[in-house]
């Protein structure tokens, strides 16, 4: 599926990995740590207005910034909230209905002497319900009231982030006797109009209200958790916390896991010499390809006319030249990664985020186990950790640990240790083939040093280039190559100890 706008899917479309992961269309959420959270947020200031359904998502938004943070005292009032340390200011309204003293306060920011907060949540309609018995009059006044608020919103998202949150379901059998008239067909009545009047109001101008309408799909999945059918279970409140963070944040933070709401990185300078390369390798093998067919068609044998038979030319096909060979490994490499770039860099593809299961990990490894006692060879080789012991070692270890990375395990703590076991025997198992191989050849020169450092790097460095990521970010990488220096240090310098001199004097050993 195309990736298309991943802000618009994340404020709308998603649906539940198991019971408590929420998983966007089309794009990767980040999960948000305080001191992420602080950064974003730096001399921000933060309102949410509505009623009690907005302040309790406002409790899960300051929590994520201070999770020591108490829900307490009045209820029926405004709560401030600030953060010293990083300048933040977070801010809950009660307006529990849509009317004049809403449109007030919302006005009041538009003109000039008031500043203006930097992001605005707002919500509100089963007040209205409630107090009104969900009448029709009580609808319509909505709609009368919500209308005149419209253009002061839009105003206020030219220069600010405004999101207007739709209701949630409510689980009916559970609701007290006082709240019996708030029915999810009254709810949908009162959403329709508040997305209707809104979107109306920003066909004719850039600026946008965001509607937060994912909360209610969020609900349909968790209502029947909550304590009194009104108000949404913690988790869910929490999982609306962090969309809205990852909301504002993305854009500013761009987190390498998250992919919703970042734009698409520009190309460096880097970027776009890589491609050039690619783009003149590709035009080059294919020009030299088309003189060697040329030049062969000249060549190939002609048919005799007089005799009917045909003669053969003295002149051979001419071999392939390095060159072109050279060209043709560039090619594939450039067309392997352009593949990379388009599905890791470009939001040309929908993205998702790993979620852990037992039978995704397990049912691979042991599919691969069964058809390894198929593919089975007798060895020539009798020594402990031989060349082609090792090998295989190695081998199951990668297709562990890549297994591993796909199903995303590393949330599965026993999995994940024992992953880790396997990381530090492939560094083992790397340390030790190098060091057999200095141990046994003594071939200490420049050129298998430069070998061995171009085999391990070679991709890693191209991918850094191509995909704009630091070295460091292809952690094993870096730390094989630091290792194989301090092996091939500890060897090289006097006294040179190999495997020839051992033999030959037992001190040495």
């Amino acid at each position: 599926f195309k990736g298309g706008d991943t802000c618009e899917y994340l404020l709308s479309s998603g649906r539940f990995l198991g019971e408590k992961v929420w998983q966007p269309h089309s794009c990767m959420m980040h999960k948000y740590k305080i001191s992420e959270a602080k950064n974003c947020l730096i001399d921000k200031h933060i309102v949410f207005i509505g009623d009690s359904r907005i302040r309790q998502l406002f409790y899960s938004f300051i929590k994520l910034i201070n999770p020591q943070v108490k829900e307490e005292g009045n209820k029926h009032g405004n709560i401030p909230f600030e953060d010293k340390s990083a300048s933040i200011k977070v801010d809950f309204l009660w307006y529990p209905e849509v009317n004049g003293s809403m449109r007030q306060r919302i006005k009041s920011w538009t003109e000039g002497s008031v500043a203006k907060p930097h992001i605005i949540v707002a919500g509100a309609a089963t007040w209205s319900i409630k107090i009104h018995n969900g009448s029709n009059e009580a609808l319509a006044q909505y709609k009368i009231n919500i209308t005149s608020i419209a253009p002061l919103l839009e105003k206020l998202a030219k220069s600010s982030d405004v999101y207007w949150v739709l209701q949630d379901p409510v689980y009916e059998d559970m609701l007290s006797e006082s709240r019996k008239m708030i029915t999810n067909e009254k709810i949908d009545a009162y959403n329709e109009a508040a997305v209707r009047i809104l979107n109306s109001s920003s066909r004719n101008s850039k600026a946008k209200v965001k509607v937060f309408s994912v909360s209610k799909l969020i609900a349909q999945e968790t209502i029947m958790k909550s304590t009194d059918g009104l108000h949404l279970p913690e988790s869910s409140r929490d999982t609306n916390a962090m969309i809205l963070m990852n909301v504002y944040c993305n854009k500013i933070m761009k987190p390498i896991d998250g992919s919703c709401c970042q734009p698409q990185p520009p190309l460096t300078l880097t970027q776009k010499l890589a491609f050039c390369f690619f783009t003149l390798s590709i035009i080059g093998y294919f020009i030299i390809n088309l003189i060697h067919r040329n030049n062969h068609r000249k060549n190939k044998s002609c048919t005799d006319l007089e005799s009917g038979e045909e003669k053969k030319l003295a002149i051979s096909t001419p071999n392939v030249s390095t060159l072109e060979m050279l060209l043709h490994s560039f090619c594939k490499l450039g067309l392997i990664m352009t593949y990379f770039y388009l599905c890791d860099r470009a939001n040309l593809f929908m993205k998702e985020n790993k979620f852990y299961t037992h039978s995704s990990f397990f049912i691979p490894i042991i599919y691969i186990l069964v058809l390894g006692v198929f593919y089975t060879e007798n060895s020539k080789e009798t020594k402990v950790l031989n060349r082609e012991q090792t090998d295989e070692w190695k081998g199951w270890m990668q297709l562990v640990i890549l297994i591993y990375h796909i199903s995303g395990a590393s949330t599965f703590l026993p999995v994940y240790m024992h992953i880790r076991v396997l990381v530090a025997a492939y560094l083992f198992q790397t340390g030790y083939g190098h060091f057999s191989y200095f141990w046994i050849k003594g071939d200490f020169g420049v050129y298998r040093v430069c070998q061995v450092l171009f085999r391990l790097n070679f991709l890693v460095v191209v991918l850094c280039i191509v995909m704009d990521r630091p070295y460091q970010f292809y952690y094993f990488v870096p730390l094989v190559t630091v290792w194989f220096i301090i092996i091939y240090a500890t060897l090289a310098i006097w006294p040179q100890i190999v495997q020839k001199k051992a033999n030959g004097k037992i001190i040495f050993y």
